[in-house]
């Protein structure tokens, strides 16, 4: 007997629609300027049917971002297979965020303009880099603040450098100097030795 929590086939496909509608629109506007009616026909599903998966138009968005949020982290994950050195598959992270930016600007700006940022501790998004900074944590490599303080850091600046990077499209050559800097910058920040962060963001 399946599960009581377990969705519908239907249900499933509802918020697949929704979920895949949103990224249509919200690529171009932000929520508030998008009515949940022009949602709802962009899904080709009943108004009724958005309110049994989301309480509000903020709270869908967030949906959204977080679909897309998704596939960055299932392309850090790939990036740092078989990378063992957490300080490297912290800065791994940073360069996939760079990237993204760089060659889907809609989607990432989509994925900034979030109104619930993912910034907990206990966030299923944040396990990866949690992870990696525990790791570094128990091996020396970090300052002691960063148990506490270290992801939202980290979190923040991958944020501010996509935002750089889509506002100043720059050219290959830039970008990847772009990229090391703040690696160095960031990295150093988390109390990695400077020559080390150095020499990470050049291998990045």
């Amino acid at each position: 007997m399946a599960s009581q929590t377990t969705p519908s086939p239907r249900t499933q496909r509802t918020r697949a629609a929704l979920i895949a509608a949103g990224l249509e629109l919200l690529v171009d506007r932000p929520i508030d300027a998008i009515a949940i009616d022009e949602v709802v026909a962009r899904a080709g599903v009943a108004k009724g049917s958005f309110f049994n998966h989301f309480p509000d138009k903020h709270h869908f968005a967030a949906a959204v971002a977080a679909e897309v949020r998704m596939d960055v982290e299932a392309e850090v994950t790939r990036a740092n297979a078989g990378v063992i050195d957490p300080v490297a598959r912290i800065a791994g992270g940073m360069r996939v965020a760079a990237t993204f930016a760089l060659s889907q600007p809609r989607r990432a700006t989509l994925l900034l303009r979030s109104q619930v940022p993912a910034t907990r501790q206990t966030h299923p998004l944040n396990r990866g880099l949690k992870e990696d900074i525990e790791a570094a944590l128990a091996a020396g490599l970090l300052r002691p603040e960063a148990a506490h303080v270290g992801l939202p850091y980290w979190l923040g600046l991958c944020q501010v450098l996509m935002i750089h990077l889509i506002e100043t499209h720059p050219a290959p050559e830039a970008a990847e100097a772009r990229l090391a800097e703040m690696l160095v910058l960031g990295l150093t920040g988390l109390g990695v030795p400077a020559d080390r962060a150095a020499a990470i963001a050049r291998a990045s």
